[in-house]
Formats: C-alpha cells, sequence, structure tokens
C-alpha cells in the first residue's frame, strides 16, 4: 500500500506535499482576512505517475483532481492502484476539449474547467444531453496578451456568459484564469483581483444549485491567487516532485 504521509527516502510524499499547500494557503488566508475553509486544492494529476497519484489519494486528503488530456486520463484511471478512487473524487477537465474526444470527456468528468468558447459549450452540451447529465463548467479568461494562451478576455466573458447560461445541460459556476510567469508574486495580484471583481459581479451567489468557484493560482503564485481572492488553486508540481503543471 502507498504511504500516506511523512518521507520516502529524503523526498516528502505527495500526502505530505498537500498538508504543506494546504499551510501555505492558511498563511496568505490570515494575511488577506480569508477563511482557509473557502480555498479548495484541485490536484493537477495530468503529469504525474500512477504511482504518486494513488499515493496522494490514499492519505483522503484531496477530492478534486484536474486533467487535461481525455485518453491520457482515460488510461490513467483504469490502473487498478487509481480504480478504488475514481468514484471518490470529482473529476475536472482542464484542457482544450476537442470536438472528437467530447463523447469520452463527457461520460468521465464532473466539471469542464476551461471554456472559452460558445462553440465548445454547444458541443458539451449536446453530450450532456446525450448521456442525461448536466455539468458544470467554468469560462477561461485570458490573463496575458499571448497568442498561445487559451481564453476570453474579461470584457467579453459576460458576453459568453449569457449565452452559456441558456444552454440546458450546462451551468456555468464561475472563471479561471491562468496567470502569466512573474517574478514576484505581488506583481500579479492586480490581475487576479480584476478577475475577482467580474467573478464578484457575475456570480453573486449559487447558481442552478451549485456553489460557485474562481480558480485562480497554480504551484508558481497560488499565494498571491488565495489573497487576492481564489477559492480553488491547481497545484501540480508542488504535489508531485519532478512534474510539471
Amino acid at each position: 500500500m502507498a504511504k500516506t504521509s511523512g518521507t520516502t527516502g529524503n523526498v516528502p510524499t505527495p500526502a505530505l506535499r498537500f498538508e504543506g499547500i494546504k499551510a501555505r494557503i492558511a498563511k496568505a488566508c490570515a494575511a488577506s482576512g480569508r477563511d482557509p475553509a473557502g480555498v479548495e486544492i484541485l490536484a493537477v494529476t495530468k503529469y504525474a505517475s500512477v504511482e504518486s497519484v494513488a499515493a496522494l489519494l490514499s492519505g483522503g486528503q484531496a477530492r478534486l483532481v484536474g486533467e487535461s488530456r481525455v485518453q491520457d486520463a482515460l488510461s490513467r484511471w483504469q490502473d487498478p492502484l487509481l480504480l478504488p478512487y475514481k468514484d471518490k473524487i470529482e473529476r475536472h477537465f482542464i484542457g482544450h476539449l476537442q470536438s472528437n474526444k467530447a463523447g469520452k470527456a463527457a461520460a468521465f468528468f464532473d466539471c469542464f474547467d476551461s471554456i472559452d468558447c460558445i462553440r465548445t459549450a454547444e458541443m458539451l452540451d449536446a453530450k450532456a444531453a446525450e448521456i442525461g447529465r448536466k455539468f458544470p463548467v467554468l469560462l477561461q479568461v485570458k490573463l496575458t496578451d499571448r497568442e498561445t494562451q487559451s481564453g476570453l478576455s474579461l470584457e467579453e466573458a459576460p458576453a459568453l456568459l449569457q449565452l452559456i447560461a441558456k444552454l440546458p445541460n450546462l451551468i456555468p459556476y464561475g472563471y479561471m484564469g491562468i496567470a502569466p510567469v512573474a517574478e514576484d508574486q505581488n506583481e500579479l495580484r492586480p490581475l487576479f483581483a480584476k478577475v475577482r471583481a467580474r467573478f464578484e459581479k457575475d456570480f453573486p451567489g449559487e447558481t442552478g444549485g451549485v456553489k460557485t468557484r474562481l480558480s485562480l493560482g497554480m504551484t508558481g503564485d497560488f499565494e498571491a491567487a488565495v489573497m487576492e481572492g481564489s477559492t480553488l488553486v491547481r497545484i501540480g508540481s508542488a504535489l508531485f516532485s519532478g512534474e510539471q503543471e
């Protein structure tokens, strides 16, 4: 059985790393007057080994996982080490949804956190209708001018939100944003604050019976994101040694 705490040799286990992330979140919350209970950790497992993911989940702390490649996720979660946890976690899709993978994604994931156009939303809505499901979705907004960065501008987000809200099988429940790399986390706080302001205006409470979420912050900047109101941080490399988000 995978170890759930302590270290393996001189390397902290994923469960111990998870507790370290929680402690850093608590510190950021204390500095900004927030309750740490209002911040969840999405464990980004897309690059992690099956053994590492099992070691984390066996500890019982992590209950949200994120994957960005449909085929890789389907293969990973059929592994005997992970099958016992498959239905005990909330599975989030955080990548670009391709039309030829939409059906398989709809059958596997619970939430879709990277919707940035109505075409993708309509495609997912149709697949959801086919299998009788409703999906919470986050709209992905851009925090950088890089053309390679997915997402839509904050100015465009409300219009897309209105369109998605009309789709019967999708429940928009917040925004997700990926910040540019910065030497100092404090440089990113104004960006995170702008998204939070938009989120608070567009999502004043529960939507469709689903708790709203503001997903900002990754391994390199989650403390700044928490201080500016993020309720869902996406953590990969800080949990799984030697692997990237």
